[in-house]
């Protein structure tokens, strides 16, 4: 066979090889499985707060003594997280001896009034019928019965004096509205109370927990959500359990503070009442005011 006669078969050999490796049927491309989703389990959501009665909260502020302005406390009868009825005294201001002494005075000016009274009470009498006698001139009736409603006058100013001196006297002990527990003093023994009072009492029939969460984790609190507290400092042993109750519209500024100097004091919180089960509130019904760390189940 001549080169140039070989040339052409080689080239034709490869050509149909070319078109044959060209031509070979694809494979189907191998399935590749989507990556398997990552389930994310949801975090609890962890705030600070306080433990407060459920009940009614009250203000007790120290009267006014006139132009003397506010009291001084004379005598404290409780202690923050004392149990109080109503009607007890729980504290005396400085101004209650003087206003016994006004009363006992007062009281001596109405028995030595009465006594004046019932005597020139006779004399009018006696004048009256010496007049109807002839033996007494009409005038001096007139003058005795002008003594006498000179001096019941005086019986009625003295009277409305004393009342005025009760009255006082009542709020010169500071007496428990309710029955509860002191939450909180303000003024102790020889300071004169300001504007926040002389103390705060509460209602403790029932204990609930104020949270402050964070603005941005109140999105992942709802109603009825389950709660676990435990106490910041070692207030209670275990944990207290609890139901969200009532979650604040409105966002503030934080006033539970922890602990922990580096805490963010100027964070915005939205505040959320947690009602305790029954049993758990009973646990803690004296400890109004201590701080809890709340765990708000996902």
């Amino acid at each position: 066979m001549s080169p140039k006669r070989w040339s052409v078969v080689a080239g034709s050999l490869v050509i149909a090889a070319v078109g044959g490796w060209l031509l070979r049927p694809t494979p189907a491309p191998t399935p590749v499985a989507p990556p398997a989703e990552r389930s994310v389990r949801p975090q609890a959501v962890a705030a600070l707060g306080q433990l407060e009665p459920a009940g009614d909260i009250r203000n007790l502020a120290a009267p006014n003594a006139g132009m003397a302005g506010t009291p001084r406390v004379a005598s404290l009868q409780v202690n923050e997280g004392d149990a109080i009825k109503r009607g007890q005294v729980l504290a005396a201001f400085d101004h209650r001896d003087g206003l016994l002494a006004d009363l006992e005075r007062v009281d001596a000016e109405l028995r030595s009034l009465d006594q004046e009274i019932r005597l020139q009470a006779i004399e009018v009498e006696r004048f009256t019928q010496a007049a109807d006698w002839g033996a007494a001139e009409l005038s001096l009736v007139d003058n005795k019965r002008e003594e006498l409603v000179r001096l019941q006058g005086q019986r009625d100013q003295a009277l409305a004096e004393r009342k005025g001196f009760m009255a006082d006297l009542e709020l010169s002990q500071l007496i428990s509205p309710i029955d509860g527990v002191v939450l909180k003093l303000h003024a102790r023994e020889g300071e004169r109370p300001g504007v926040e009072g002389v103390m705060d009492v509460g209602a403790n029939q029932a204990m609930q927990a104020s949270i402050e969460v964070y603005e941005s984790d109140i999105a992942r609190i709802s109603p009825d959500q389950s709660v676990r507290l435990t106490s910041e400092n070692g207030g209670f042993r275990g944990e207290l359990v609890g139901r969200v109750l009532r979650i604040s519209p409105q966002v503030e500024q934080r006033s539970v503070l922890s602990t922990d100097p580096t805490g963010d004091a100027d964070a915005r919180v939205v505040v959320v009442d947690v009602v305790l089960n029954p049993e758990d509130a009973a646990k803690v019904s004296r400890l109004a005011g201590l701080k809890v760390i709340a765990r708000f189940d996902p």
